[in-house]
């Protein structure tokens, strides 16, 4: 851990050396697209109200698409935005889109992937769609193999099913395209070294591990942890444990927080520290930020800002993966304060935050 403890205390102080950071006329001219050691950044994007810039991004999952209620084929969310995201290639050659299928409360897969020819049905689907929209691949989010906790069908049977889902679905969009997966925190659901073979990477969603009065995703334990989760550093040894191979495991990261049911909704967490009536604090060991109630004291908002990201993203490669991931776009700034961090810190060991603050 020595070199986690490195990053942590040249964080602290946030000393600019290299840097876009909070420079509005910073380019991307410095970015390591198309570099083989390049570390991959995801953003999901739902429902855009604008197109996203990806100027520090490696991929987007578009989300999402869904089984469709014959359990044979795709029923894609707003077709004509996806067509317009896909287009940015052509301006951003780097750029590489995939489908998200799935998602929190979607349901079919169970019924769709337990016959074989529903199983068979849906991948050409899922080919058809890589066709038709110019996707470089597919991404599945299946919350969760054999649970019924997002209130849809589910089978004892899931598990072993997914991993014929995958193949089939590999099988039927080819080698050349990618095939992802979004996973839970825990690894549970899925048989992870069955499915090696089939897939490019796996997508941690190491976030949603505590609602308030909790931390959303602390790095590492504290004493304002959820017990009944596991922490980032927990999820992505689970992962390890479970057969993923750290060159094939991204780091989920979360543009949002969770606050406590009277919290404002819908504020910019990249400004949150100067939210009037709270107070901001700094988990030296779960390694993240949050905000108390000035009237009570009470925990209020648990997220991440760029100083938490910076960690996470210099844990990632400490642990030798591929990349990060975050969910979603629509989290970050105008100016892509977040996006822009965590891209640096993936990818430039001498990057540091270039402001002094106590954030």
């Amino acid at each position: 851990m020595k070199i986690l403890q490195t990053i942590i205390s040249t964080s602290v102080l946030l000393i600019a050396t290299v840097g876009c950071s909070r420079n509005p006329s910073c380019t991307a001219e410095d970015t390591k697209h198309g570099d083989a050691d390049e570390k991959v950044l995801i953003a999901y994007v739902y429902n855009p109200k604008e197109l996203p810039d990806p100027t520090y991004l490696t991929h987007i999952n578009y989300a999402f698409a869904h089984v469709d209620d014959e359990f044979d084929g795709l029923r894609i969310e707003n077709p004509e935005k996806l067509r317009e995201i896909t287009a940015l290639k052509e301006q951003y050659p780097h750029l590489k889109v995939l489908l998200s299928v799935g998602g929190w409360g979607s349901g079919n897969f169970s019924e769709m992937a337990a016959d074989s020819l529903l199983r068979l049905s849906f991948a050409k689907d899922c080919r058809r769609a890589v066709d038709e929209f110019n996707l470089d691949g597919i991404d599945i989010d299946w919350e969760y193999p054999t649970s019924d906790m997002a209130e849809i069908s589910a089978s004892p049977d899931d598990t072993k099913n997914y991993t014929l889902m995958m193949r089939d679905i590999r099988t039927a969009i080819g080698p050349d395209k990618l095939l992802t997966q979004a996973t839970v925190a825990t690894a549970k659901y899925i048989d992870f070294r069955a499915i090696d073979q089939y897939i490019d990477f796996t997508n941690a969603m190491t976030y949603d591990l505590g609602w308030a009065p909790y931390h959303n995703s602390p790095l590492f334990t504290s004493e304002i942890r959820d017990p009944a989760l596991v922490s980032v550093a927990e999820g992505i040894q689970a992962h390890l444990d479970a057969g993923v191979p750290p060159e094939k495991l991204v780091l989920g990261m979360p543009f949002y927080g969770r606050g406590t049911d009277d919290f404002p909704h819908g504020v910019d967490i990249t400004k949150t520290h100067l939210l009037e009536g709270y107070t901001y604090h700094w988990d030296p060991v779960a390694m993240v930020p949050y905000l108390t109630e000035d009237a009570t004291g009470k925990f209020a908002f648990g997220y991440d800002n760029e100083k938490s990201l910076f960690i996470k993203a210099r844990f990632a490669v400490e642990k030798g993966l591929k990349g990060a991931m975050y969910w979603s776009y629509g989290g970050d700034n105008s100016h892509g304060d977040l996006r822009r961090t965590v891209y640096k810190a993936l990818n430039y060991p001498e990057f540091r935050l270039g402001y002094k603050t106590q954030q």
